[in-house]
């Protein structure tokens, strides 16, 4: 499994690289996939969602009349949920919505998003992401050469370059990660990806263990 190396500029070089089939060219494993978005997008919930039940409520928490004899209800206190300004029955209370996945399920969906996004053609091989200056318009150069100005773009890198993440950072659908931090999700959402030569090279390393 080879691809042709691309320069900065988005045109072809003479060079390849060769890919791990056992990082890009798995069987597909939708369940992994499934599980791993889901633990990650759970993961941005706050959780601080919060109200106040008939303990917490401004008010007596004294019982109002005695248990019999008034001709009168029977009241525990005047804050319960059934009444006006009492607390709130079975609200909400801050929480964690993590959700623990296995290492081997999580290395499982990162694979099979690659596999379905080389089977695909949707990755793209890049000499290396790096830019002397901050210019934006050395990207969208880059991205019209490649024909994928119009698409959603992830570019992924070994070590991020700082002039290369803020010419990218005014570019509608093209965003920066590095290779180790990138969530499933991100990949999944993104309609090409575009790796530095190291990338592939430390991918490549990971199929071996």
């Amino acid at each position: 499994m080879k691809l042709d190396i691309y320069n900065i500029e988005g045109k072809k070089t003479s060079k390849s690289i060769s890919l791990d089939k056992n990082v890009f060219g798995i069987e597909s494993n939708d369940h992994s996939i499934y599980l791993v978005v889901k633990s990650e997008l759970a993961a941005k919930r706050q959780g601080t969602s919060k109200s106040k039940g008939k303990s917490e409520v401004s008010g007596t928490g004294a019982k109002p009349w005695k248990q019999k004899g008034t001709g009168r209800a029977r009241a525990g206190r005047l804050r319960n949920p059934s009444r006006v300004h009492g607390g709130t029955a079975f609200g909400p209370s801050p929480r964690q919505y993590s959700q623990k996945i296995n290492k081997k399920v999580k290395k499982l969906a990162r694979f099979s998003v690659l596999s379905n996004k080389f089977s695909s053609g949707s990755v793209i091989v890049i000499d290396n992401l790096e830019l002397e200056t901050t210019k934006t318009s050395n990207v969208v150069s880059m991205l019209k050469n490649l024909k994928i100005n119009d698409k959603k773009v992830s570019f992924l890198s070994k070590d991020k370059d700082q002039n290369f993440h803020l010419s990218c950072r005014n570019i509608p659908m093209v965003n920066t990660f590095k290779v180790d931090d990138v969530s499933v999700y991100e990949l999944m959402n993104s309609t090409t990806i575009i790796l530095d030569k190291k990338s592939v090279e430390y991918l490549n390393t990971l199929g071996k263990n």
